[in-house]
């Protein structure tokens, strides 16, 4: 890998290559059986779920080609997000996932689920439901969600969701391990089963960025994901947060993920020629840095970065629109994956 590449910075300000820094000295342990042997960095797939195309079926079969072309890199995770009432082309991950799992194969897959929004008995047999239509490892990603439009559209109140989301989490549990449920929190439940049950336990990644969420994540999470905006400096302070709640709450130190918006160019400057208009017109916010372009050099250099902070998993969404650019840098990505499992 190349080492004079870290720390470059393009000409429109996007960090190509996150600073080296020391791995700590908390051990990062993995309780995700199908994934986790405390080796090299592992590399999975949050893919995009919104597309600006008019046409419906263009955007999901873009989709259907950006995780055949996970798969074909080797690729060892495969994730979709959620979100509501947006208006636009937002494909939802229950469905499009099941779709999906036609074409990914052996390795584990997940969705984040927003729970405050939804009913515990509903969810459960969703996960299920996909869990039992994977050879793999079924993963459930959880967060706090947020933002008047979208609990608003849904007709839940903000005010509330933490004690929603935590009593849900619970409930969800129990329903998914075959228990019978009668509760009052987060709903009036009584005598609640769900089916079918996942062949395997469900293990659940919490993300979290502020202090009291991060805190939640250990107490309550099988593993933690980070925020994509976090700079390498921000990351680093975050996943020693996490390790010091999980050593506060008793518990283990879980599976430590971060997403990163990419594109793997066939060298540096082909990198940028697809990143900088992109990057210049402030992608969806996100501070430059935060970001990971370059060659397949560039991109181990910034993932094996990473792992230096402790992150067992990097979760990549491609930031490029073009179809063609993100298929090319979704089969650059497995010589990346390469290059790391060669460290």
């Amino acid at each position: 890998m190349d080492s004079k590449a870290c720390g470059a910075v393009h000409p429109a300000g996007a960090m190509l290559i996150a600073q080296t820094l020391p791995r700590g000295s908390v051990p990062v342990t993995n309780s995700l059986h199908a994934i986790g042997d405390n080796g090299p960095m592992h590399i999975g797939v949050s893919e995009r779920s919104g597309y600006g195309t008019a046409d419906t079926r263009e955007g999901s079969r873009w989709m259907v080609e950006r995780v055949r072309a996970a798969r074909d890199a080797g690729l060892e995770s495969l994730f979709l997000g959620e979100h509501h009432g947006t208006g636009g082309t937002y494909y939802q991950n229950a469905p499009m996932l099941g779709r999906l799992l036609a074409e990914w194969g052996h390795e584990p897959v997940g969705a984040l689920f927003l729970l405050a929004l939804w009913h515990p008995v509903t969810l459960a047999e969703q996960v299920g439901t996909l869990a039992s239509l994977t050879p793999g490892r079924f993963i459930l990603q959880c967060a706090l969600g947020g933002g008047d439009d979208q609990f608003g559209a849904m007709g839940v109140p903000l005010r509330g969701r933490v004690a929603r989301f935590e009593s849900t989490l619970d409930v969800l549990r129990r329903l998914l391990a075959g228990q019978e449920v009668t509760t009052n929190e987060p709903l009036a439940l009584k005598a609640a089963r769900s089916g079918p049950l996942p062949p395997e336990p469900v293990d659940v990644w919490i993300g979290a960025s502020a202090p009291p969420a991060i805190d939640r994540a250990a107490r309550l999470g099988d593993g933690w994901i980070a925020a994509p905006g976090l700079t390498p400096a921000q990351a680093a302070q975050q996943i020693e947060a996490y390790r010091a709640n999980c050593v506060a709450h008793g518990r283990p130190v879980g599976v430590t993920a971060i997403r990163r918006d990419v594109h793997v160019g066939t060298d540096l400057a082909d990198a940028r020629r697809v990143a900088d208009p992109i990057v210049t017109a402030g992608y969806r916010g996100l501070p430059p840095e935060s970001l990971v372009i370059g060659g397949v050099a560039q991109v181990s250099q910034a993932f094996a970065d990473l792992g230096n902070l402790g992150f067992s998993h990097v979760l990549v969404r491609h930031l490029a629109d073009d179809q063609s650019e993100v298929l090319a840098s979704y089969e650059r990505l497995g010589a990346v994956r390469s290059d790391l499992a060669a460290v």
